[in-house]
């Protein structure tokens, strides 16, 4: 099961909360290609808001129905999103990237779409984030495989904020 302790087996560091990361601790996170995992490690069910705290990019509101986040929640995992930066034909970094999935979800108009539930989880700025520096493989080939293998362990289903593969 992909968790803390398999991440870390596999080489993410980080393991910052969304609050941390958002009060400064965001220069941690290095600038280079890589991918990244968001983590919910509370045992608690999740708590949605009508109103989350995502920003609306080009004027599109952010916001889905609670019955669509409880359709998307996967039970007995802490991973809820799985997101890439950098790669063939893109100059982003793993700090620029969760830097705008950070500023989306304080409320700036900002286009980071994908993964935007989060947003409406009452916890989010506890959600922790962990990063993958990547040199010889593909983001978009790493972040493929990642979401592919927990589809397989998850019935099909793709991580809660993952809304394509």
């Amino acid at each position: 099961m992909m968790n803390r302790e398999f991440l870390q087996a596999h080489g993410f560091e980080g393991f910052k909360t969304m609050g941390e990361l958002m009060d400064g601790a965001r220069t941690q996170i290095p600038a280079r290609k890589g991918v990244y995992v968001v983590l919910r490690e509370s045992e608690s069910a999740p708590r949605f808001l009508t109103e989350g705290t995502g920003g609306f990019f080009k004027g599109k509101n952010p916001n889905v129905s609670i019955a669509e986040l409880e359709a998307n929640w996967v039970e007995g995992t802490p991973v809820v999103y799985i997101g890439k930066a950098g790669g063939a034909g893109s100059s982003a970094t793993l700090q620029k990237r969760i830097d705008q999935y950070l500023r989306f979800g304080q409320g700036a108009n900002v286009g980071h779409w994908g993964g935007r539930y989060i947003w409406q989880l009452a916890d989010s700025r506890d959600l922790i984030v962990c990063w993958k520096t990547l040199t010889n493989e593909e983001p978009r080939e790493v972040e493929h495989k990642m979401i592919e293998d927990f589809k397989a362990t998850h019935t099909g289903k793709r991580p809660f904020a993952n809304l394509k593969d």
